[in-house]
């Protein structure tokens, strides 16, 4: 009988997001008049911007004309949309990214873990704890986690705990790592980091050699002067990282699906035989074989929002979002909670009550409130204790959850 991959069979038996699911439907199968207002998975409730749709249609109208057609496209992405990237995202920002470069996808979660196909599997991994999942479950899946310990943690996987302790802001690994994950803002803390503190990660990676895998799915929600929105603002980084950016959460993409990631043609890493080579054709190598390329549908929605119109638009779908985080963080802080986050970011990170479990704080905002979030402890061994809510509601139901939470008091 053939084999299968046996890393397959350590991942737990159901993801995180698919476990909230399976208990929201077991109460509301039970309470079928329940009144359930999600706050747990970060899916958005706003609709694609005006300028968006419009060019969505044009888009579909080329798909119907025969001399306007678009079939297979290039698989990192067609130039009109790229070359607006490199501009707007980066060059106008100060930062030289060039457009062979970036890497058009189907959204950041998919090219965060795809990005391990280009790395050996003896590279050691550092991940700041609580974590994304993915960063998580794609490297068991590669074989470099190890053996799952007693506390939840993986053996070969060094763990970078960011709790109320440290001020959520994770040490510097200390075992060798060689492919560091950081997200800022955070997911799902909520958090960030400043220039200062980006420049010892960017540094330690100049010096251990190590490659820094940065994820800024969420850097459009940053509006306090001064915080980094990409790895690149820090001198140095186009040596060690690659960035990973999504139109999901910026733009209402999470039903299109486009992102892209940037790997600069300077980042290098070593043969198994000692030669020193560029990530850049590896990761274009990888993609033009696994990959057939974003839709050029998704491609020229989002060429729209390089517009000043589709700017425009999309930045009050961001402020939106905010002003819904502000909301609830007041909320929050007025029923007796401690949190953090929603400031720089769609997130809060909400200590449980009373010595609570993160599922047994989750199982009483469901059965108390009718409000879904997210247990802390999924995210990793340091986020027991916590959960995370999201701000990506409409604003009627994220003043309804947090009048409800109110009558805590």
């Amino acid at each position: 009988m053939f084999a299968i991959n046996d890393n397959f069979t350590r991942l737990t038996t159901s993801y995180l997001f698919s476990e909230v699911a399976n208990r929201v439907r077991a109460y509301t199968d039970a309470n079928p008049d329940a009144d359930i207002i999600k706050m747990g998975i970060g899916d958005v409730t706003r609709p694609l911007c005006p300028a968006v749709i419009d060019a969505l249609h044009r888009a579909v109208d080329d798909e119907a004309s025969t001399e306007r057609f678009h079939g297979y496209g290039p698989e990192q992405g067609y130039a009109f949309l790229v070359s607006k990237i490199a501009r707007h995202d980066y060059r106008e920002r100060g930062i030289e990214i060039y457009e062979d470069e970036i890497f058009i996808s189907d959204g950041a979660k998919s090219d965060t873990g795809n990005i391990g196909d280009i790395l050996s599997i003896a590279n050691r991994v550092a991940v700041t704890d609580p974590v994304y999942p993915v960063y998580i479950d794609t490297n068991i899946m590669a074989g470099r986690a190890g053996t799952r310990l007693p506390d939840g943690r993986w053996s070969e996987i060094e763990y970078l705990p960011c709790t109320a302790e440290n001020g959520f802001v994770p040490s510097l690994p200390v075992t060798g790592t060689d492919v560091i994950y950081l997200c800022y803002p955070n997911n799902p803390t909520g958090t960030v980091l400043t220039k200062e503190q980006l420049n010892g990660w960017v540094d330690y990676c100049r010096r251990n050699g190590a490659l820094l895998l940065f994820d800024a799915a969420y850097e459009a929600f940053v509006r306090t002067p001064g915080i980094p929105r990409s790895i690149y603002e820090i001198e140095g980084a186009r040596e060690v990282a690659i960035e990973f950016r999504s139109f999901s959460k910026t733009a209402g993409f999470t039903g299109i699906r486009l992102g892209y990631t940037v790997v600069p043609k300077s980042l290098k890493g070593r043969t198994a035989d000692g030669n020193v080579i560029e990530l850049n054709p590896l990761w274009r190598r990888r993609q033009t074989t696994k990959f057939n390329g974003a839709s050029y549908l998704s491609q020229k929605g989002a060429e729209a929002l390089y517009t000043p119109e589709g700017a425009r638009q999309s930045r009050e779908t961001i402020d939106y979002y905010l002003e819904n985080a502000r909301i609830m963080l007041d909320g929050l802080s007025e029923a007796g909670y401690v949190a953090t986050g929603g400031i720089d970011s769609p997130y809060i990170w909400i200590k449980a009550p009373d010595g609570m479990t993160s599922w047994e704080f989750f199982e009483r905002l469901l059965h108390d409130y009718g409000i879904v979030g997210t247990p802390g402890c999924g995210f990793g061994p340091s986020g027991e204790g916590y959960l995370r809510l999201t701000a990506f509601n409409t604003r009627d139901n994220t003043i309804r959850a947090m009048a409800r939470i109110g009558k805590r008091k």
